[in-house]
């Protein structure tokens, strides 16, 4: 356990730039913009061959001069602490690259050996392919990765993320689906990059290979995928992790003091009523002369340019959902090509458990799943198979609880795999290092309804194509697991809510360590049901939902404190940043609207009554979170926030009746 607190302490000390005395990598763990480094710095002689261009609405740079070396800079610039590329890393770039005729190559860009002029690694695009090509050391010829029919070259924006651990290597395009690759053997652990340089849309001297896209990103992220930092976003083609200032600032003009870029923009403005606007037409601008406002398109609708960020204003009644029993969960997820749809946990076997569709801007009943007193869903994905697996608490031999499968063929949900659970309350899903992983919130045992058992962690075997008992965790009557990365560290946490005697006991953060988790942190909770994580800038939060007091002394206690943890990179732990007072609360859902940030508590009952608003909070700096709206709910068991063409909703779901209500949030 020290020793996992060790490492959080060193990855936090490299991310507030605090020198240490101790072990360091080669360099930052930060993302570092390769493209920016190559740029010259303000006062320096700029290159005549870099040319700026606005395309779609979006700026990139592209080679247009004779020399293929204009943008170029020493390894060692980056490689500080030692001359070692890291061993697992990721990759982010966004390019826009014209069709590309058969057996022609071109380098987004690569690291040479400048005595030898030899390849060390490259990043190489061809005709609906990708290349990853590293030449490790002592080993004669090159490695390559080649990921195909992923359609880049096609003179649209893309933003590529390849992740390097271990033998895997991952590409994922536009926030789409991931592709995966196994190595015959792992990345080099020590790529020896002294006396090498990084080359920007070439291969040093060599005219062949020039990059002749336009290159707008270019981000090399150590230690980690930088796929969970890009997506989901609104524009997934031109998604951000890093991007150099002049491709976001106003061109200057040769009169300004800076540097001064060749400037091309693809851009017309179209005037009277809107023009189609579709992927072809994607950046192109449309003047609306009544509203005197300029839109743009974003491949999908047109957007206003230079509006307000929007800002919460009320909340409104959108939909009163009826369930076919009570409901203790409700989730939210989309299916490629088919939609948005909502699982709801219902309590009755029959008909079950209701999968909704959105259509026509409301849920739709569109599949009934026969269940056992289902407490919670969960949606997850393992290479493309979309899956869905409940939580069954009811108590009979075996408890079994179901994963099912999205069959496209027949657009349901099918029977996959069942797993024995006791009273499951909850499952989370999660992927470390491209193993994807289930937990379940084993409750309690039925035959003598101890609430001292152990809670399971399942990992998908790639062979059988089925999940598999992976370590098991002790747990305390255990309502609900959330899994969270911070850096380069995973964790889970486990809210423990009962272990037979009383609710006043430790819910416990667990850390991924050589591949299994220990334990990193006890908290004190009260009858904990729900934990939510989020980030707010660079800070780390936990939020727990305490639902009662109960002891064998005395009456149960609903009005209690909820409470907010920060992670203090300092004492490397989870400390109390803010209590809540809430009413036997069960969960609660962080959102966000603009850049205004939300927490949402379901209160479900104040010790005489289901009948409650549940409240939505505001987040305001370090005043914490302050309430700004209340919501009449009945037995308010799960929130889910998503958004839709006609806004953002939040849904609930009653755990005491059939009602379930969608809830618009209304902004200006």
């Amino acid at each position: 356990m020290l020793a996992c607190r060790c490492f959080l302490l060193t990855w936090a000390l490299f991310t507030t730039r605090v020198q240490s005395q101790g072990w360091r990598p080669c360099t930052d763990l930060l993302p570092l913009d390769l493209l920016a480094r190559a740029l010259p710095r303000p006062g320096q002689v700029q290159p005549t061959q870099v040319q700026m261009v606005q395309s779609r609405g979006s700026r990139g740079l592209r080679l247009a001069g004779a020399m293929a070396t204009a943008l170029s800079f020493p390894a060692a610039q980056i490689f500080t602490n030692c001359d070692s590329f890291p061993a697992e890393f990721s990759l982010v770039a966004t390019v826009k690259i014209p069709k590309l005729r058969p057996k022609i190559n071109e380098y987004i860009f690569s690291v040479v050996e400048e005595r030898s002029d030899s390849l060390l690694l490259g990043l190489r695009v061809s005709n609906n392919r990708l290349h990853f090509i590293t030449t490790p050391s002592g080993i004669k010829g090159r490695s390559w990765l080649s990921f195909k029919d992923i359609g880049l070259d096609d003179n649209h924006w893309h933003t590529v993320v390849l992740a390097i651990t271990g033998p895997y290597a991952t590409l994922t395009v536009d926030c789409g689906l991931p592709l995966e690759l196994k190595q015959v053997q792992s990345f080099p652990s020590s790529l020896s990059t002294k006396g090498s340089r990084f080359y920007i849309g070439s291969r040093r001297r060599r005219w062949r290979g020039r990059f002749t896209g336009l290159l707008r990103q270019l981000v090399l992220l150590p230690g980690s995928d930088a796929t969970p930092r890009l997506c989901p976003t609104t524009y997934p083609s031109l998604a951000e992790l890093s991007i150099p200032k002049v491709l976001k600032s106003t061109p200057l003009h040769p009169d300004h003091q800076g540097p001064v870029y060749q400037y091309e923009a693809e851009a017309r403005v179209t005037l009277g009523n809107p023009p189609p606007c579709s992927r072809p037409e994607q950046g192109q601008l449309w003047f609306n002369v009544q509203r005197e406002s300029l839109f743009i398109c974003d491949g999908l609708r047109w957007r206003a340019l230079l509006q307000n960020k929007e800002r919460l204003d009320y909340v409104e009644d959108y939909q009163d959902l009826y369930t076919s029993s009570e409901t203790f969960d409700v989730e939210v997820f989309s299916i490629p090509s088919e939609g948005l749809f909502m699982a709801a946990a219902n309590r009755d076997s029959r008909p079950g458990s209701g999968i909704y569709k959105w259509s026509g801007g409301s849920f739709q009943l569109y599949q009934n799943i026969s269940t056992q007193e289902a407490r919670a869903w969960k949606h997850f994905t393992v290479d493309d198979k979309i899956f869905l697996v409940v939580a069954n608490s009811r108590e009979a031999q075996p408890e079994l609880s179901v994963i099912y499968r999205w069959n496209q063929r027949r657009k349901r949900f099918l029977r996959y795999q069942t797993l024995e659970t006791h009273a499951a309350l909850d499952w989370e899903a999660f992927s470390i290092h491209n193993q994807s992983f289930l937990v379940v919130a084993n409750h309690r045992r039925a035959r003598d309804s101890n609430h001292n058992i152990h809670s399971v962690i399942y990992r998908w075997n790639p062979n059988t194509k089925m999940f598999e008992v992976n370590q098991t965790l002790s747990t305390s009557g255990a309502y609900d697991w959330e899994f969270f990365t911070v850096g380069p560290y995973h964790f889970l946490v486990v809210a423990n809510t009962f272990n037979g005697q009383t609710t006043t006991i430790s819910s416990t953060v667990y850390v991924w360590v050589d591949g299994s988790f220990q334990t990193f942190q006890e908290i004190p909770t009260v009858g904990a049901t729900d934990w939510e994580t989020f980030q707010i800038d660079d800070r780390f939060f936990l939020a727990v939902a305490n639902s009662q007091k109960v002891s064998g002394r005395g009456p149960s206690l609903y009005n209690i404190n909820s409470t907010v943890y920060e992670l203090n990179t300092l004492t490397q732990t989870f400390i109390p940043f803010q209590d809540i007072l809430t009413h036997s609360a069960v969960d609660w859902e962080f959102f966000s609207i603009g850049d205004e940030k939300f927490l949402v508590v379901a209160n479900s009952h104040d010790g005489s009554s289901y009948s409650l608003n549940s409240v939505i909070y505001r987040w305001q700096g370090y005043e914490g979170f302050v309430p700004v709206h209340s919501l009449p709910t009945f037995g308010c068991r799960d929130w889910e926030y998503f958004s839709t063409d006609e806004g953002s909703f939040l849904i609930y779901s009653s755990a005491t009746s059939r009602l379930s209500k969608v809830f618009k949030l209304k902004t200006y």
